[in-house]
């Protein structure tokens, strides 16, 4: 395992060394490749629209060797045990998570509740797995949902599957709790926000007394979570239990803008990206200013948070290590800012996903369309990797 720095004056985002040591030659230069294919916007879009036809052509092969590869830990759980061990040399914690969503069966539901106990279960004898995920949309209806979300009366058959919805979250919430293992359940649209937020208050209320298991999803790409965080906050040390969150900016930005503008209602999305920023940031401020009744994932490729949060734990003389602070990137990105802070002593962990090539495309689409659409990440990306391919060529 490598030697840890002991100073936070010495986390640089700037040292490639660090950023790239789990990285042969041969995946820094596929990394390179792929962010300037990711960097072309037109190639992105196109990419969205043909893939599902790829796959189905035969294309699967390419897939699996390069997008797939960078960002996705195995199609099984078992496949991703080489990547949990692989970031676990460097003091990077894993977050599983079975990334399969928008399923429409009972059959599908199944599948995804038993694919995530077994995360659960294989997290509690591998403390190298830091949380486990899962999305709601993966074990109930996604017009479901929808209907509870805006209050609507349901039908009797309705309100049973609603039932079992809940029963499958709780279920995996206690087989959590019982493992002594955190988990994630990650914001999903708008429209259908409302429900998952009950489904995880209801259960942080019954499993977060003693030790934060359940973690909520906070977006701060909208314009009304940070009153949100604080108002479950509240509600938290009222009721006596505590709140897991995981910090966010968002993932549906474009989708959440078109569907406004359609059904004509006021869009929930920031007016622009500093008034995003100014809310990730205050969030993370009133995070540490709660440590002790907040648990906090900071879920964030931005440099500037990052930054922030390192400076107000140093302020606060909070340990680096605080088991209520970790910092968390996607796998295959970001690894200037992952790697340069575990090697400073504090806590990260990636986001591992693994499922099916066909079923994780979306994730892996979402991810291409998320570097092309934030200013300067695919940049960053390079110029990074760059630096480090000549490094290397000095040495």
């Amino acid at each position: 395992m490598e030697n840890l720095v002991t100073s936070a004056e010495s986390v640089s985002f700037n040292n490639t060394e660090n950023a790239f040591k789990g990285k042969t030659n041969a995946e820094l230069n596929r990394a390179y490749w792929l962010f300037k294919l990711i960097g072309n916007s037109t190639l992105v879009k196109l990419g969205a629209k043909l893939s599902p036809i790829a796959l189905k052509v035969g294309f699967k092969s390419l897939f699996k060797k390069t997008i797939y590869k960078q960002f996705v830990g195995g199609e099984t759980i078992v496949d991703c045990k080489q990547t949990v061990a692989s970031l676990a040399k460097y003091n990077i914690g894993t977050i599983l998570d079975y990334s399969v969503e928008g399923k429409e069966s009972e059959h599908d539901f199944e599948n995804c509740f038993n694919e995530t106990i077994e995360a659960i279960t294989m997290a509690k004898n591998n403390n190298h797995i830091s949380f486990c995920v899962f999305k709601v949309t993966g074990m109930a209806r996604f017009a479901l949902l929808e209907k509870v979300s805006a209050g609507a009366e349901l039908s009797n058959s309705e309100e049973k599957e609603w039932e079992k919805v809940q029963n499958r979250v709780e279920m995996i919430c206690e087989a959590s709790h019982n493992s002594n293992q955190a988990i994630f359940i990650d914001a999903e649209e708008s429209w259908i926000q409302p429900a998952i937020d009950f489904l995880a208050i209801k259960n942080m209320a019954l499993f977060n007394k003693e030790k934060v298991i359940v973690y909520n999803t906070y977006q701060l790409y909208r314009h009304d979570r940070l009153d949100f965080l604080k108002q479950n906050t509240q509600t938290a040390i009222l009721k006596g239990y505590k709140i897991g969150a995981k910090l966010v900016r968002g993932a549906y930005m474009e989708k959440e803008r078109a569907r406004a503008i359609q059904k004509n209602y006021p869009s929930p999305i920031q007016a622009n990206k500093n008034a995003t920023d100014d809310d990730y940031n205050a969030a993370l401020n009133y995070c540490i200013e709660n440590i002790n009744n907040i648990a906090l994932c900071a879920g964030t490729h931005n440099e500037d948070s990052s930054k922030l949060l390192v400076n107000a734990i140093r302020l606060k003389n909070i340990s680096f290590n605080h088991p209520h602070i970790y910092f968390s990137q996607l796998l295959g990105m970001s690894d200037h800012i992952s790697f340069n802070l575990s090697l400073s002593g504090y806590n990260v962990a990636k986001y591992v996903p693994y499922g099916p090539i066909a079923e994780v495309m979306p994730y892996l689409i979402r991810r291409a369309q998320e570097n092309t659409s934030v200013k300067g990440q695919t940049g960053r990306e390079l110029s990074l990797i760059i630096n480090e391919k000549n490094r290397r060529k000095l040495n």
